[in-house]
C-alpha cells in the first residue's frame, strides 16, 4: 500500500451495520410442544401495583436524623409493567430475524474519494488475508448459546436455539444447538457452528445472500416471570409507572439493539494488562461497557477504533492480526465515523 502524507481522514464517514436483527417477540409454550408455532401464545405485558418497603440508599440531603425514622418507615407504592408465563405454560419462545448484509468495510457516505479508495484497499487485503471467517464463527457461537436472551437465559433448565436459514419465505438449513452446553466466556468448535459461521462469512463477502430466522426455546416453568426490553423513559412525574417493558403489538418485545448487541459480543483483543479473564465484551469503538461503567479501549492506549484505523488508513501501520478483526467488526457494527462526525 503505497504510502500518501497527504490523504486525510475524510470528514464524512458513515457505515450502515452489516448484521440486522429485527425485534425479538416473546411467546409462551410448553416444552414438549414447542415446535408446534400455532400453538404460541403471545407473552402480553400488564401493569402491576405493589406496596413495598423503601429499601435503595438515601441521599444524604435526606438523612436528617428528625426525618429519617418517618421517611424509612414509609410504604413505598409503585406501579410497574410486568411479563409472565401462562401458568399452564413452562417455555419462553423468542423469536427474530436476522439480516446478514454484504458490503463490509464499504462505507455508505464518504466525502474523499482518496481516503475511500485507500479503505476499500484495506479491507480487500484483510479479506484475502484474513477473510470473515473468525468473525463469523463468533457470530455464530453468539447465535448458538443464547447470549441473546440476556437475563432470560439465568437460571433456565433447558435452552433450545434454532436457527433457520430462509429463502423465499421457506427454510432451507437448519441448525439446533443446546444452548446451555455452550459457553459463554469461550468460542466453541462444533461441526454445526463451522456450517453456520460459513454461511454468515459468505455473505459477508458479498457471496450470497443470507436470511437467518432465530428461534429460542427457555425452559424456565410455568407462570415464571420473563424479561423483555425496559424502555428508557428520563422523565417521570411523581406517581408515573416506575417501569416500563417493551412491546410491539401487545406482545412483549426485545429490543433488536439488545440483540444486535449480544450478537457482536465477540471482542476478546482489547488490551488486558492482568491477563485476566474477563470473556467476550461487545464490539464497540471505546470498548464501552456501560453495565461495568468501564471502557476497554482507551485512547491513551492507541487501542481504540479511530487510533487503529487511523494508524492503518493514514500513518500505514497496518495493524495486528486480532486489532485487524476489532476494526473490521467495528465497520461491521456500522456507524458514523468521520473527522467530523
Amino acid at each position: 500500500m503505497a504510502k500518501n502524507d497527504t490523504l486525510k481522514t475524510a470528514s464524512v464517514l458513515a457505515f450502515e451495520r452489516k448484521l440486522d436483527p429485527s425485534d425479538a417477540l416473546l411467546y409462551a409454550s410448553s416444552w414438549d410442544k414447542r415446535q408446534d408455532n400455532q400453538r404460541w401464545q403471545p407473552v402480553e405485558v400488564r401493569e402491576k401495583s405493589v406496596r413495598g418497603t423503601i429499601s435503595n440508599r438515601l441521599k444524604a440531603k435526606d438523612q436528617d436524623p428528625a426525618k429519617l425514622d418517618a421517611k424509612i418507615e414509609d410504604p413505598n407504592l409503585q406501579t410497574v409493567d410486568v411479563a409472565t408465563l401462562p401458568h399452564d405454560s413452562d417455555t419462553l419462545v423468542a423469536r427474530f430475524t436476522l439480516r446478514v448484509l454484504a458490503g463490509a468495510g464499504t462505507p455508505s457516505a464518504c466525502n474523499n474519494a482518496e481516503y475511500q479508495a485507500k479503505l476499500e484497499q484495506a479491507v480487500a487485503e484483510y479479506k484475502q488475508a484474513q477473510g470473515f471467517g473468525e468473525l463469523a464463527y463468533r457470530y455464530a457461537n453468539n447465535l448458538a448459546n443464547g447470549r441473546f436472551l440476556w437475563r432470560n437465559r439465568m437460571g433456565a433448565e433447558q435452552v433450545e436455539v434454532s436457527v433457520r436459514q430462509l429463502a423465499q419465505g421457506k427454510t432451507t438449513k437448519e441448525w439446533t444447538f443446546d444452548a446451555l452446553s455452550l459457553s459463554l466466556r469461550a468460542f466453541e468448535d462444533t461441526a454445526e457452528l463451522k456450517e453456520l459461521a460459513g454461511v454468515i462469512a459468505a455473505a459477508l463477502s458479498g457471496e450470497q445472500h443470507l436470511l437467518l430466522e432465530v428461534v429460542a426455546y427457555v425452559r424456565v416453568g410455568s407462570g415464571q416471570e420473563v424479561f423483555p426490553s425496559q424502555e428508557l423513559i428520563l422523565e417521570r412525574g411523581r406517581g408515573d409507572k416506575s417501569k416500563t417493558l417493551y412491546h410491539v403489538s401487545q406482545i412483549a418485545g426485545i429490543h433488536s439493539q439488545k440483540l444486535g448487541n449480544a450478537i457482536r459480543t465477540i471482542d476478546t483483543w482489547y488490551p488486558n494488562e492482568n491477563d485476566e479473564d474477563l470473556g467476550p465484551i461487545a464490539v464497540e469503538p471505546y470498548g464501552s461497557v456501560t453495565t461495568q461503567g468501564k471502557a476497554y479501549r482507551q485512547p491513551k492506549q492507541k487501542a481504540d477504533f479511530y487510533s487503529l484505523l487511523d494508524n492503518w488508513m493514514i500513518k500505514d501501520q497496518v495493524p495486528s492480526k486480532e486489532d485487524q478483526h476489532f476494526v473490521m467488526a467495528t465497520l461491521i457494527r456500522g456507524g458514523v465515523f468521520g473527522e467530523a462526525g
